[in-house]
């Protein structure tokens, strides 16, 4: 277990590291605007701590509980874990930790996110498997997202 918690502490050496669950709310969303996610990508509920390593784009995000979140506009049930854990650069979220999604009556792990500059309409999840699979960007938008891009799109 010590070997465990070094290594938990190597990743995380240098992070800006953020408590409570408004601050955690907003640096989590203004991560994924940034890495040029939608808001919704990552529907975390009740974070508690979150923390970026700048040099090395290492993140986590600490939920008070697990979490279940249905996407309505993919028919698709994703849980995530009490800690979610990330490197991140722009478009892409790699070696994902703590997040499942339901296929199957079985959970299979998501090891990554990404939106492709050759089709940046659609957002792709990996398994550990090298499967994949994509959606419309806009499944992941809220209301305001989805009527910028929309206008954006049809300009």
């Amino acid at each position: 277990m010590a070997s465990k918690k070094s290594n938990q502490e190597e990743q995380r050496a240098g992070a800006e590291i953020v408590h409570g669950t408004k601050e955690c709310h907003d640096h989590s969303l203004k991560l994924l605007t940034e890495l040029g996610f939608p808001k919704g990508a990552l529907p975390l509920n009740d974070i508690e701590e979150c923390g970026l390593v700048e040099a090395t784009g290492f993140v986590w995000m600490k939920q008070k509980a697990p979490y279940e979140h249905f996407f309505k506009a993919t028919n698709t049930l994703v849980r995530y874990d009490i800690e979610v854990t990330a490197y991140v650069e722009k478009g892409k979220m790699k070696k994902m930790s703590g997040v499942k999604s339901k296929q199957f009556l079985m959970w299979v792990p998501i090891v990554e996110m990404s939106i492709e500059d050759v089709a940046p309409d659609k957002i792709y999840f990996k398994t550990p498997m090298g499967i994949g699979k994509s959606f419309p960007i806009t499944a992941f938008m809220d209301d305001e997202e989805k009527q910028k891009y929309l206008e954006k799109v049809n300009a």
